[in-house]
Parts: C-alpha cells; sequence; structure tokens
C-alpha cells in the first residue's frame, strides 16, 4: 500500500509551496502505476487513515511521523487537490498537518475518519455537529448527517478566506427541508483551476463563474494535469491574448467554452455585477442564466431545479405510481398484478425471487399514465427526449429488443433495392441480415486482419474513399446510399468518426451514416472517449461546416482536386489528401446502442440515436415505418423504465462511473505487466498489436497508463484508438486454446464469466459496474491458473499455439455473377442470394473436403446462406458469395464449439451449378474469372 500511495501522491504535485515559475516544471507521470486524481484522492486519504491510526498507539509517535515519507507525500497532495472537492477544503487538511506536528494525534485521526466515512459513503456518520466547537466541522458533519443525495458546484473567482467561508455557509443558510437534494461550493480562483476541478470531480454538476477570476493556477499541479488542461483549451481562444474592449466577455466566453467542451452536462451560470443586461444578450446561448451577485436565493433556486430536470424520471415514475394503484384487470396478461402468480400453490416462488414489484408494474394497457412506445405521447415521449439530451442527438428512440432490431430499423427506414450500402463485412450479423429485409446491396469493406489473433481490427478510412472514388469513376456513386460501420468493434478498436464523415461527404456529400456502437454507449460521459461517439462528431462537424474558416479551406482544396475543366484529377490525391467537405454537406447520423451492454438497463435494453439534417424531409416518416414494422406492440416496460433510469444515472454520475471504470481496467492491464508470474504466462495486447503503424501514429501503446494528456492526444488524433475498457490478453504460451480456456479454467473452475475469445486470446471488459475487488479476484485466479499451469506442465515442453499455425482471416470474395450487375465491383443482390437459397431444388449440400477439391479443380462454387462461426461471429459467408480455399482453410481449423449455416452431417449448403455458373468456369476470358480464389480480392488489396 506503501508503494502504491507513493506513485499516486508524487504524481500528483512536486511542493505543498506556492509555485514559482521554476516550479511548474513537475514531476513526470510515474509509467507503471496509472490513476487519476479522484483515485490518488481516496487512497491518499485511506493512507492517512492507516497511518495515523498507527501513530496513535506508537510507543514514539512524533518519531514515527516524522520517518513516514509516505505520510507527508499523502498531505502535500492532499493540500493541492482538496481545492478542487467540497468539504474539507485546504485548510482542513492543513489543520490535520498542524495537529500531527504539535501531538495531537487523536485529534488528527477524527478528522481524517470524517472524510474517508464521506468518501466510503456506505454509512451514516455517528457525530453530531454540537460535538465539535469548529464552524467548518460542524456544517461537514450536518451534510455527512443529512440523507438527500448531494452534488457540487463549482464557482470561479478570486475571493478571500473570508468570502469563500461566508459563501458556504449562506448554502446552509438557504437550504429548506422541502429541497429533495443539498449542495456545496467548489470555489477556486483562475481559469486554469476550474478546468482541473471538472477534470478531477465528477461530483460536480454546475458552474458558476463570476468575472474576477484569474487566468493561471498557483497550485503545483501535475505535469499530465498541466498538459491535458492546455489540451482542453487549445481550440478556444486564449484568455491570455491581447485585450479588447470587451476583454473580460472574451475570456469569460473561453472558459465557458471549454468547460461546456469537457462537461456538456454541466450547467453553466454568470453571475456579474455592473452591465448585467449586455453581459447576457452576448453570453445567453453559454449560459442558463446571468445573475447579479446578491441574487444568490435566485440561483439556489436555479441549481436546485436544473438537477430536479436531470433526476426526472417520467417513465419510471409512472410505472411506481401504477403499481401503486388499485387497479382491476379486464384485458390480456394474467401475471399482471401478480394475478396469476399470488394465488398459486405452485408458483409462488417467482415472487420469492423476483419481489412483488415487477408483478404489479406487469401490465398490457397504455392508460394511467404509462404511454405506449408505438405512439408516445407523454410519459415516454419525454423519457426519450431526455435521454437524447443526454446523449446529444436530435432524437432518440427507446428499443426493447436490442441492436439487432436497432439496427434492422435504421435500414429498413434509410435504404431499400437498389441501394449501396458499403458495410464492414466483420460487422455484427443484424446488419447482414438487415440487408436481407429491405434488398439494399452490400459492397463488403475489408478490416486490416489480425491473423495472429485471429480477428479483425477496423476498416481504413483509405478502403472507403478508395471505394467511394471507384463508385464515381463508374458513374455509380449516386447509388451509394449509406456506411455502416462497427464504432467500437467487439476488441475495441475505435473509428475517428468525425474524421471518416468529412472525408467521405467530401466525395459524396448526402452520404447517410450508421454507427453501431453496441458497446460503446458509455463512451458519451467521459471528456475525451465523447469525441469519438458518432453523436458528439456529427455535432462537432455541423459546427464546423458552418465556420468561415472551413469555407475558405474548402474552396481552396477544390484548386487541387479539380482541373480546370470540372474534372476531378486523378484518384491519388484524393486519396493523399485530408478531404475537406463542402460547407452544405447533409450531416445525417444515426448511432445504435446497446444501452444494457455497457450502462444500466435491463437485458435487451437499446437505443437509436438521430443526428440528422433531413430528418423532416426524407427521414421521418419511413423511420417511424421501421419503427411500426420492428417493434413490438407489447414491450416490457421494465426494459423501458430501465432505460430511464438509467439516463438519470448517467447524466448525475455518469463522468464518475466511466473514469472508475477505465482507471480499473488499467490497473487489471498494470498488474499483469508488474506480476512475474503472470507477465511470464500471458501478454496483455497494445496498440502495438491491435493496431498497424500507419493508423495510430506515434503514441504510446498504452496511452491511458500515461496519463490524461496521453490518452487525449491519442484520442484526438490518431486514425484508430483501443478502448481502455476492454483488455485483450493473449495466452499462446499456455498451449490452451481461447475457448477451453474460456470454459474450462475460468468459468466452471472459478466463475470468470467472459464472451469474446480467438483461438489464442481471451477479452476481460470492464463496466460501470466493476469494482476494485472483482478486479483483485481475476488477478488471483489468473495466477491460480499460471501457477497451475506451471505444476502441471513443463513449460519448455509446453505444445505453445504458434500464430503462424493459424491461417489467415479470410477476406470477402466476391458474388458470383449470378447476383451482381458489375463484376469490377463489389455489391451484390444478397437478397435474391438469400431467398433463391431457401428453395430446397436449388441446393445441394457438399461435405468440407468435396468442396476443396471442386475449388482446387478450378471450381466457383457458391454459398446458398450464411455461415457463421463462434467465434469470431461474423459471416465467414453470405448467399450469394462465391467460396475460394482461403475460406475453407480457415473453416478447417476452426474448434469452435458452434458455427451458425454449417451442418457437420451434411456439410456446407451451396447452390446448385446452373448452366450459366458451368459456362463461366469454362470460359477463361470470363469477367468473373478476373478473381482467382487462390489469391486476394483484385480491387481492395490486403493492408498488412
Amino acid at each position: 500500500m506503501q508503494n502504491q500511495a507513493r506513485s499516486t501522491t508524487e504524481d500528483l504535485t512536486t511542493t505543498s509551496a506556492s509555485p514559482t515559475a521554476a516550479d511548474r516544471v513537475k514531476l513526470e507521470t510515474d509509467p507503471g502505476m496509472p490513476s487519476t486524481t479522484w483515485r490518488m484522492r481516496s487512497d491518499a486519504w485511506e493512507y492517512l487513515l492507516f497511518a495515523v491510526k498507527r501513530l496513535v498507539h506508537s510507543p514514539n509517535p512524533q518519531e514515527a511521523y516524522a520517518a513516514d515519507t509516505e505520510l507527508h507525500r499523502s498531505l502535500r497532495a492532499l493540500e493541492t487537490i482538496e481545492l478542487y472537492w467540497a468539504g474539507c477544503g485546504q485548510e482542513y487538511v492543513r489543520s490535520i498537518r498542524q495537529q500531527l506536528e504539535t501531538g495531537e494525534h487523536k485529534a488528527a485521526l477524527d478528522r481524517i475518519a470524517r472524510v474517508v466515512t464521506r468518501q466510503r459513503g456506505d454509512q451514516p456518520s455517528t457525530e453530531s455537529p454540537d460535538d465539535v466547537s469548529d464552524e467548518s466541522e460542524r456544517l461537514m458533519i450536518a451534510d455527512d448527517n443529512d440523507p438527500r443525495p448531494r452534488f457540487e458546484v463549482l464557482v470561479v473567482d478570486e475571493m478571500s478566506a473570508e468570502e469563500r467561508e461566508t459563501m458556504r455557509k449562506d448554502v446552509h443558510r438557504m437550504r429548506s427541508a422541502a429541497d429533495a437534494f443539498v449542495y456545496d461550493f467548489v470555489i477556486v480562483p483562475s481559469a486554469e483551476d476550474a478546468i482541473a476541478a471538472v477534470l478531477t470531480n465528477p461530483n460536480i454538476l454546475a458552474c458558476v463563474v463570476r468575472p474576477g477570476f484569474s487566468d493561471k493556477t498557483r497550485q503545483p499541479l501535475s505535469k499530465d494535469l498541466l498538459e491535458t488542461i492546455e489540451l482542453a483549451s487549445s481550440s478556444i481562444q486564449s484568455w491570455t491574448a491581447p485585450r479588447s474592449k470587451l476583454a473580460h466577455i472574451q475570456r469569460v466566453v473561453g472558459l465557458a467554452d471549454t468547460l461546456a467542451r469537457l462537461r456538456p452536462e454541466l450547467d453553466l451560470y454568470l453571475m456579474a455585477g455592473a452591465h448585467i443586461e449586455d453581459l447576457a444578450r452576448f453570453l445567453t446561448r453559454r449560459f442558463r442564466r446571468v445573475f447579479r451577485r446578491e441574487d444568490r436565493f435566485e440561483l439556489h433556486l436555479s441549481l436546485l431545479r436544473r438537477v430536479s430536470h436531470l433526476y426526472d424520471t417520467p417513465f419510471f415514475t409512472a410505472i411506481q405510481d401504477h403499481a401503486r394503484r388499485p387497479v382491476g384487470v379486464f384485458h390480456a396478461l394474467p401475471i399482471a398484478r401478480g394475478g396469476s402468480v399470488v394465488t398459486s400453490k405452485w408458483i409462488r416462488d417467482l415472487v420469492d425471487f423476483y419481489g412483488l414489484n415487477l408483478l404489479l408494474a406487469e401490465t398490457s394497457a397504455t392508460s394511467g399514465g404509462l404511454d405506449s412506445l408505438l405512439a408516445p405521447v407523454h410519459t415516454l415521449k419525454k423519457a426519450q427526449d431526455l435521454a437524447a439530451r443526454a446523449y446529444g442527438a436530435k432524437h432518440t428512440f427507446f428499443v426493447t429488443n436490442g441492436t439487432s432490431t436497432a439496427n434492422k430499423i435504421v435500414h429498413q427506414a434509410l435504404t431499400g433495392p437498389g441501394d449501396i450500402v458499403m458495410v464492414d463485412r466483420n460487422c455484427h450479423k443484424s446488419h447482414h441480415h438487415s440487408l436481407v429485409l429491405t434488398g439494399a446491396k452490400p459492397a463488403y469493406l475489408e478490416a486490416y486482419p489480425l491473423d495472429e489473433f485471429a480477428f479483425y481490427g477496423a476498416v481504413p478510412l483509405s478502403s472507403i474513399k478508395e471505394l467511394l472514388l471507384q463508385y464515381r469513376a463508374a458513374g455509380r456513386l449516386d447509388e451509394v446510399r449509406m456506411i455502416t460501420l462497427t464504432n467500437c468493434t467487439f476488441d475495441g478498436i475505435v473509428y475517428d468518426p468525425e474524421r471518416v464523415m468529412e472525408e467521405c461527404l467530401a466525395i459524396k456529400p448526402d452520404l447517410v451514416f450508421l454507427w453501431d456502437e453496441a458497446w460503446f454507449a458509455f463512451a458519451t460521459f467521459h471528456p475525451i472517449t465523447r469525441r469519438r461517439t458518432a453523436m458528439a462528431a456529427a455535432k462537432s462537424l455541423e459546427a464546423r461546416l458552418s465556420s468561415s474558416e472551413h469555407e475558405s479551406a474548402y474552396h481552396e482544396q477544390q484548386k487541387r482536386l479539380f482541373n480546370e475543366d470540372g474534372t476531378p484529377v486523378s484518384d491519388d490525391v484524393w486519396l493523399e489528401e485530408r478531404l475537406i467537405p463542402a460547407p452544405d454537406a447533409k450531416i445525417r447520423v444515426y448511432a445504435t446502442q446497446s444501452t444494457h451492454k455497457t450502462l444500466t438497463a435491463l437485458r435487451q435494453g437499446s437505443m437509436i440515436h438521430v443526428y440528422d439534417v433531413e430528418w423532416k424531409r426524407d427521414a421521418e416518416d419511413p423511420f417511424h415505418e421501421a419503427y411500426m414494422t420492428h417493434t413490438s406492440t407489447s414491450p416490457n416496460y421494465q426494459i423501458l423504465a430501465s432505460l430511464d433510469i438509467g439516463r438519470r444515472q448517467v447524466e448525475l454520475e455518469g463522468f464518475a462511473l466511466v473514469q472508475r471504470q477505465l482507471d480499473l481496467a488499467t490497473s487489471l492491464t498494470h498488474s499483469i505487466a508488474r506480476h512475474p508470474l503472470l507477465r511470464r504466462t500471458f501478454k496483455v495486447l497494445t496498440a502495438t498489436e491491435l493496431i498497424p503503424q500507419e493508423f495510430r501514429g506515434a503514441g504510446r501503446p498504452l496511452p491511458h497508463r500515461d496519463g490524461l494528456a496521453a490518452m487525449w492526444n491519442a484520442w484526438e488524433h490518431a486514425e484508430f484508438v483501443v478502448d481502455p475498457s476492454r483488455i485483450t490478453i493473449e495466452i499462446s504460451r499456455t498451449g490452451i486454446d481461447g475457448d477451453t480456456f474460456k470454459h474450462d479454467y475460468l468459468m466452471d473452475r472459478y466463475g470468470i464469466q467472459i464472451n469474446k475469445t480467438s483461438r489464442n486470446t481471451v477479452l476481460f471488459m470492464t463496466n460501470i459496474g466493476t469494482t476494485r475487488s472483482a478486479i483483485a479476484y481475476l488477478l488471483e485466479v489468473l495466477v491460480k491458473v499460471a501457477e497451475r499451469i506451471e505444476e502441471n506442465v513443463d513449460r519448455d515442453a509446453i505444445a505453445v499455439v504458434d500464430p503462424k499455425d493459424l491461417p489467415p482471416l479470410p477476406d470477402f470474395s466476391e458474388f458470383s455473377t449470378e447476383f451482381t450487375d458489375d463484376p469490377s465491383l463489389p455489391d451484390g443482390d444478397m437478397r435474391s442470394a438469400f431467398f433463391r437459397g431457401q428453395k430446397r431444388t436449388e441446393v445441394d449440400y457438399v461435405m468440407p473436403n468435396e468442396l476443396s477439391d471442386r475449388v482446387a479443380a478450378g471450381g466457383l462454387p457458391v454459398s446458398a446462406g450464411f455461415v457463421t462461426p463462434y467465434p469470431p461471429g461474423f459471416p465467414v459467408l453470405v448467399p450469394g458469395q462465391v467460396i475460394t480455399r482461403d475460406v475453407l482453410d480457415f473453416m478447417a481449423v476452426l474448434d469452435t464449439r458452434e458455427i451458425h449455416g454449417f451442418d457437420a452431417a451434411r456439410g456446407y449448403r451451396i447452390f446448385k451449378e446452373s448452366p450459366a455458373a458451368l459456362d463461366n468456369a469454362a470460359a477463361p476470358d470470363s469477367k468473373s474469372r478476373s478473381f482467382d480464389p487462390q489469391e486476394d480480392h483484385p480491387r481492395l488489396p490486403r493492408k498488412k
């Protein structure tokens, strides 16, 4: 514990003295112990509690106090960081130091225990305010005894100690027993301190800016935090720029824009003195309200009211009200109100297990305030509008049967027969099935392969641009309707959606984007990860397109991209440049999210988020028709209620939960890398292994381990990054395949549940429900597994899985000429192939060996259905696809337990060879023979 606390507190500050210019050279972060400030704070207080307890019982406490260097480091760290938290403050920490120096160890211990009890939040305070004489301690105890939810409000202004104390006392004076919430102020003097506060303190839900703040911090902050502050404010006009007569407005605007960019959930208020009316005209869009300094009670009411709006859960509240009402049930659903259960002698254990409230909330009626999911006008409509606000969407829709259905709704709403959809071939199977349903033609994009780990990465932007340009050259760009990509992938590869969308729109200005964010809903609620979500990217891109700077850059680039006669220059130029879309390009972005996968919601609870400027004109009616098509008329109200209350959670504490999730994931990777036995047995895959050099830039393999600034830089600039919450462990050195490791070693023996494996990897995912205890247990299990392997197997003779022995992942070959109009382009009529493949008279079943012989002899057999092995979980074959040797070789060595679409007793389902197919096979100059089944796809060279 001492070593852990040392690395965290050293990272926070260098000295407790006021910093000079020389002091601003800070310590480098410790690359071995990743952490964030909230965790540093927690660990420092916990260590103080441990150390001072030891002092109280020490025979020579003063000598022990002087010798405990870690205790002094913790105190120094807390003297800085407590500026950014409500409650005790820097003065409180200094008083503890003074008590320790004067030998008042028991009094110091009481003060420390008070803070630790508050931090843990697991038990109410047993103290009474009357037990202490110090005014600040009395207020702190009164807060701890108050059971109401608490939040913190940042105030940015230079204040004296007396002014700060007066403001904190005013908070208590204005409180009423009728208030649903309580809050306290965090008061900082400078703009840099304000940024540090919102980056480190997730309890802050509102900010009050007073123009008297200074620019620079006087705190001895770590190098990482100072660099992050600089990055956070880099895109905003500097408040240290030459002043104009509106200088005070410019610096307030700069700070407000920076804080809003970091934490869009924050409520911003301005409290000023003179010229308040003029300020209100300039700042209305940035601040919820502008107050005079004396209007503190109005501010107090506004703060409480705003948080009540965040806390509001209209549908969950309606469900609770319905459960409490006496209702007579004279319609369907015998289980409603527990009618068919509570009187039964045989199934009462259903009530015992789930509780009566589950049954009381069950109903098939849409009256009584419960609203209809298919035509919401009241509580459900409001709940979905609140979700749109939380996720930064223009519209949000709840889905009660998972993101598979959400994807089908979007596909049907936006595409139809004949449209071309560019889609990642290894995306979720629901996208492939959606294309069958709509009749749109897929043009499959290939992600870069990670053959040594038997899974794919993501689709390079260059491949997307290249295919769009090919359609333009063929005169068929107008047929390309939508592009569908998975962000982030199951294995944690994250796109830069804004970059992808801007360059694609530069080629086709009306292209629609569907981002499958099934595993990425949590990212909205962290300042760094948010920018790579579809909704945040759409909003940012829309704002950028409207700027005069963008318009100038666009016209300048057009001179380089087009000849004088208006024809495009070489495609090579288009591929090399970062393309700039026209200012009037259409921002049409959809995101589907499995809320239940990464945030609080019952299973199958998903959302569709919409940011579409053409919504009213082109999408609203077909979207609602598709929604009606795929949504049950009997939706599960418990799922809907969980989506509603889960939204409340992430708006009020999402930042804290996601930051903790990322911290715990980083701790896991750190612990495996540092443990001698674990690092000898397992390897954590980093960006170095998961992302080719040309796509990851010059960043570190695990940027989140180096601090916020390193992670910020990577997520700002790299084409692809790795989601830190996903930890892929390579297990080749165990000699055990991934599926066996998952079932026999983790799940059956130790109860460790994981989802994804490949031949030689296992994937561990943290989420907002992961705890430090869970991480510790996982590490304990991994150590036990490693010990068993070492005890039972001679490591020199272990059967290590050599990646070279694994077959390469098969690229999509091509559609048979029977199902494509233009063999030079990759799109195909998969719908026709699918329905033809359902006719028994059209298909044969062929065993793998016989099929391999046909391919070796130059045949071009065509798949009549989907073949999807789990893992890797994407269709290796789709209806109408030519079967190649690569596919058969890959399938031959798979040891997965389930393969959808393949019958082990009968083999592959393929189309009977038609006369046309036989003619093609016999004609060496046929267009279809331009594809060599022994080689990769000729149009999109495989990128290694």
